[in-house]
């Protein structure tokens, strides 16, 4: 259970700090910091607020509108494209018929652009954390030091966390994007690890404010040496926290992207190591994709309670 926790807060301390890394990547080329500061209000304690309005960070360049217009719009073309054949671009007989499928691939610099890191050092902690492709470029290997050495400022009571985020995807002019899993019932990993636990993030775009801390958790529990590990972890298993703990009111993950459900879906995916041993840590990941096992019936491994039951 203290394992539980700890990999927990570990999970919202760092999701809470990198979200400000993974938006709006089609406004790059014109907004610098303003982005980042207006979507998080998260300030350092002992910090002072910047006295320079977030609107004098805007370089308004007509060059660079143009380009990103251009951007945008073939963006829109390929979009428009793909719907019209099917889902993803495939035709709809064969997307009914996947069984498997390959999320991310790490065998370029371009594929680890993908993700973000991010550790305990936004919050004044000593940790540290880096991405690199592994050896022959064949896989994305995570590694750092984990340090939980609390930060001096007399507010912080946790430390000591490094996650990878991927990016979420986002459409033609900043447009939000969602996945699709509903014809997949586990996620597929290899990896290779050093031994320590992992807990594996599944993030979805709240449609209230009060939810925007909300996230689907499970152990990933790496064994060490030198070969390599595949793992399946059914969706069934992933469990609802916010904050840091684990929700009484649980319910499974909607692996849907309809229209009436996108204040639920899944919006990306990370990991995060937080374990309170201090020391050297790596990971390497092949591949991350999603499996239909057809043997896995199990709908929900939790306890599931009945809203304003009938006396």
């Amino acid at each position: 259970m203290a394992l539980t926790i700890t990999l927990l807060n570990g999970a919202y301390l760092c999701g809470r700090c990198c979200r400000q890394k993974v938006l709006h990547p089609s406004l790059g080329p014109l907004l610098s910091n303003s982005v980042s500061k207006l979507y998080s209000s998260y300030r350092r304690p002992g910090s002072q607020p910047e006295k320079k309005p977030s609107w004098q960070n805007t370089d308004f360049s007509f060059k660079k509108g143009i380009d990103v217009l251009k951007t945008q719009l073939s963006m829109l073309k390929k979009e428009t494209k793909d719907y019209l054949i099917g889902p993803r671009g495939h035709p709809f007989s064969q997307y009914l018929l996947e069984q498997t499928r390959v999320l991310w691939e790490f065998r370029s610099q371009e594929d680890l652009n993908k993700w973000v890191i991010s550790s305990d050092v936004e919050i004044g902690g000593k940790s540290e954390v880096y991405l690199k492709l592994g050896r022959n470029n064949q896989a994305a290997l995570l590694y750092g030091t984990l340090n939980t050495e609390l930060p001096r400022d007399g507010e912080t009571k946790y430390s000591g966390y490094c996650s990878m985020r991927a990016k979420p995807p986002v459409g033609s002019f900043a447009r939000k994007k969602y996945y699709d899993w509903s014809n997949f019932n586990s996620l597929y990993l290899r990896v290779r690890g050093d031994g320590r636990p992992w807990m594996v993030n599944i993030y979805t775009d709240p449609y209230f404010s009060h939810q925007k801390d909300d996230l689907y958790n499970y152990f990933m529990f790496t064994r060490g040496g030198p070969y390599w590990e595949e793992i399946k972890i059914p969706f069934s298993k992933f469990f609802l926290s916010s904050r840091g703990r684990v929700q009484d009111d649980q319910h499974p993950i909607w692996l849907d992207k309809a229209s009436f459900l996108k204040a639920l879906s899944i919006s990306t995916l990370g990991f995060t190591i937080g374990d309170k041993v201090d020391g050297p840590f790596q990971l390497e990941i092949d591949f991350i994709g999603l499996l239909n096992d057809r043997a896995h019936t199990e709908e929900f491994a939790y306890e599931t309670y009945e809203k304003n039951p009938q006396v």
